[in-house]
């Protein structure tokens, strides 16, 4: 981890699980597409999202299970072996799906430092879900320089150097 970045840390239901990330997220998505209702149970998913080398399990099993998702792409979803709660999934993002994941907010311990900075699949959001006037939404997905900022972006260009995968 970076010495120089603030430790974030969160968890499973049961506490076997413990993980922590440094520094903040690249950006917060809540997403509302059909897939995200139906693999959180809710009428979202609220993701940060984090470059993989920012995010170490301090203590437990993660186990991770492959599901579809309406893009035909797939997620992979990391659950705690014990008690299977998710805590965070990998997205077939532009072919970066090793490189970023997408943390369950409602696993870290201070999960109100991360609200959304974009509501995307707003399409299908559930009619009572009402997003707040002041916060970004769009019916499906965005231009990525239209919500990132620079410094996520910078970071995002660093994944895709490492990677040789261009997505932006």
């Amino acid at each position: 981890m970076n010495d120089d970045l603030p430790i974030h840390e969160g968890g499973c239901t049961c506490g076997q699980l413990r993980y922590q990330v440094s520094g903040d997220p690249m950006v917060v998505h809540c997403c509302h597409c059909g897939g995200c209702q139906q693999n959180s149970g809710s009428a979202f998913a609220l993701n940060a999202l984090y470059e993989t080398d920012r995010v170490h399990v301090t203590s437990g099993k993660v186990e991770t299970f492959d599901v579809p998702t309406p893009s035909g792409k797939g997620q992979t979803i990391a659950r705690c072996a014990s008690c299977r709660v998710a805590v965070w999934s990998n997205y077939n993002m532009g072919g970066l799906r090793e490189a970023i994941r997408f943390i369950r907010v409602g696993t870290l311990d201070a999960p109100n430092r991360c609200p959304p900075d974009v509501h995307i699949y707003t399409v299908s959001k559930q009619d009572w879900v009402i997003i707040p006037p002041k916060d970004k939404q769009v019916e499906k997905f965005y231009r990525w320089t239209d919500v990132w900022t620079e410094t996520s972006m910078a970071r995002l260009h660093v994944l895709e150097k490492k990677t040789g995968i261009k997505i932006t």
